[in-house]
């Protein structure tokens, strides 16, 4: 029996204050199983990077619960959740938020040396010949494509091994065939290593590969499209 790993109960939301304040999430309630891979859809502005922000718990709901892997996020202070966040999730964002100073296989470090991995640097040179990379380590980020930016970044997100994959547009900055490329490697690792993959996206194609698609509309969840795993193709 599949379990859940992301559950959230009626969020509520609002950022700004006063006359600039917007209700962004509004009362949405959600669960994920481990496994899954999750496209959430929906037009701008509509609060689908914002529900993608408060899963890896960046954004703080105002009410309602938010439970990654049977841990309340609401609950857990900054540098809890920060320590949490680090063991459980990985993030890749849509502009790669690469340090430029750092070669490939530091930017992978970074989040094992933070947590304290004393096989930081094996670790991360793995998971870059693991993304293709392998002969990219010691490049920085100015000497690579954007796909290959692409790939350090999903390699850095998935060497802690999380158990959550979290990717807001991760081929928004790239072109179609690079941006299929990515794709294919994103759900390639998500089956390879039995994690769940979440993704906002405005590439109805892409959100179409995953098992389920959400769309969001004005912070309230419009549609949720689920089917069997089997039923998909990649």
């Amino acid at each position: 029996m599949t379990k859940s790993v992301i559950k959230l109960d009626h969020i509520e939301l609002t950022l700004g204050t006063g006359a600039s304040a917007v209700h962004v999430l509004k009362g949405i309630s959600l669960d994920i199983d481990t496994g899954q891979s999750v496209g959430i859809v929906g037009p701008s502005g509509s609060g689908k990077s914002t529900l993608l922000m408060v899963l890896a718990g960046l954004e703080h709901v105002d009410s309602g619960s938010v439970q990654i892997s049977g841990t309340r996020l609401e609950t857990l202070s900054e540098d809890a959740t920060a320590a949490f966040r680090g063991q459980n999730i990985g993030i890749v964002f849509q502009s790669f938020h690469l340090i430029p100073n750092m070669t490939a296989l530091e930017n992978v470090a970074v989040p094992l040396e933070l947590a304290g991995n004393s096989d930081a640097f094996a670790i991360a040179e793995r998971m870059l010949a693991a993304v293709g990379l392998a002969d990219r380590v010691t490049h920085y980020p100015g000497e690579l494509s954007g796909g290959e930016q692409q790939r350090v970044a999903i390699a850095r997100a998935l060497a802690p091994s999380p158990k959550i994959l979290i990717a807001d547009e991760p081929t928004g900055n790239l072109d179609t065939a690079t941006g299929r490329q990515i794709a294919d490697l994103l759900f390639e690792k998500q089956r390879e290593l039995g994690i769940t993959l979440v993704l906002v996206t405005h590439d109805t194609s892409l959100a179409g590969r995953c098992d389920r698609e959400i769309r969001v509309r004005s912070g309230l969840i419009e549609s949720d499209e689920g089917a069997p795993a089997l039923a998909k193709t990649a």
